[in-house]
């Protein structure tokens, strides 16, 4: 038997792969923006724009920024083979910008009032990595 293979029949983990510069950009703190700029497909400098936002109280800002990092991520997704359902685990650290961005979005479709986006996007981090949703939560 394969290592990590998923005895119920369903669609394997999705694993994104790795892009450390705008990781280690922001945990040199650059501004978000700037990385933002330079690496604009990365889903983690989104998500990181969109919690900077949200402390700040710049909910419909924050909106917009999550669902950029939300698509980027569905985007990047896709081209690893995912099919639009199937584990998405937060333990791959490559996941966690993409993951971040749907919590985002969710935090912020919920300040601004819009509850079955809320509901919509909390069930697909659920579903996508409970260890997210419990982690982000």
């Amino acid at each position: 038997m394969a290592i990590h293979e998923n005895l119920l029949g369903g669609p394997p983990p999705t694993h994104l792969p790795d892009d450390p510069e705008p990781r280690e950009l922001l945990a040199a703190g650059k501004d978000p923006a700037e990385v933002a700029a330079r690496y604009p497909a990365s889903s983690l400098v989104w998500a990181q724009l969109a919690d900077d936002a949200f402390a700040d109280g710049r909910v419909v800002e924050s909106y917009a920024y999550a669902r950029t990092g939300y698509h980027r991520g569905l985007d990047a997704l896709r081209r690893s083979g995912w099919k639009g359902h199937g584990p998405v685990p937060f333990e791959h650290e490559p996941n966690r910008g993409f993951l971040r961005a749907l919590h985002a979005l969710a935090r912020a479709a919920q300040a601004i009032g819009e509850e079955a986006e809320y509901e919509r996007c909390t069930t697909f981090l659920r579903d996508s990595s409970p260890t997210a949703a419990d982690t982000l939560g």
